[in-house]
């Protein structure tokens, strides 16, 4: 494991979360909308709001774990359908979907519950999609230096179905797609079929 590798995923650039001041905070904000927290009901609700989003945006830490590529696998490793969860960071409203994560290995190859582990490491702060989809197949990039990285995220935004224009049942579609399977048209075919989102690219 390469040290730049265990550093890029602590989270070293977030300061620990201040759970009394977003609580306080909280609790202003929702009386400045009108909404009254003295009832019993709600005299709690700043704090559990200060804790969710407190859990939203901080990811777990876990260790990237690499081994070499032994056998010399030359085929796609793709994890599908990975949970995700994020917050729109233009709202603050959630947004929910799945993610699915390819690589072609080179030298190394990447333990497959950490696919999900990126994900959940670059979903874990106000994000926009777009950034999110290419955050990790920038990082898979950078770290594994595999043939080709792809990317593939579909999710429904709460400030979309919810407000706004209220597109109930919508979702969006992004990918990123590196390497071959940027460049090879068989591949990228092979990817897309392998997602079971090759009626969206």
């Amino acid at each position: 494991m390469s040290v730049a590798m265990h550093a890029d995923l602590r989270v070293v650039d977030r300061p620990v979360p201040d759970l009394a001041a977003a609580e306080e905070a909280a609790a202003a904000f929702l009386e400045a909308l009108g909404v009254s927290t003295a009832q019993e009901h709600m005299r709690d609700t700043p704090g559990r709001m200060a804790r969710a989003y407190a859990e939203m945006f901080t990811p777990r830490p876990f260790e990237p774990t690499t081994f070499p590529n032994d056998e010399g696998y030359d085929e796609l490793v793709l994890a599908r359908d990975i949970p995700l969860r994020s917050v729109c960071e233009h709202h603050l409203l959630p947004f929910t979907g799945t993610a699915c994560v390819a690589y072609l290995p080179g030298d190394r190859i990447l333990g497959l519950s950490k696919l999900a582990r990126v994900v959940e490491h670059f979903a874990s702060r106000p994000q926009v999609q777009e950034r999110l989809t290419k955050q990790i197949a920038d990082w898979l990039t950078e770290q594994l230096q595999p043939r080709a990285v792809g990317v593939v995220i579909r999710a429904e935004h709460t400030c979309m179905t919810l407000r706004g224009v209220q597109a109930v049942g919508s979702s969006t579609v992004t990918s990123t797609l590196l390497g071959t399977l940027r460049t090879d048209p068989a591949s990228r075919q092979e990817f897309f079929s392998l997602t079971g989102m090759g009626d969206c690219r």
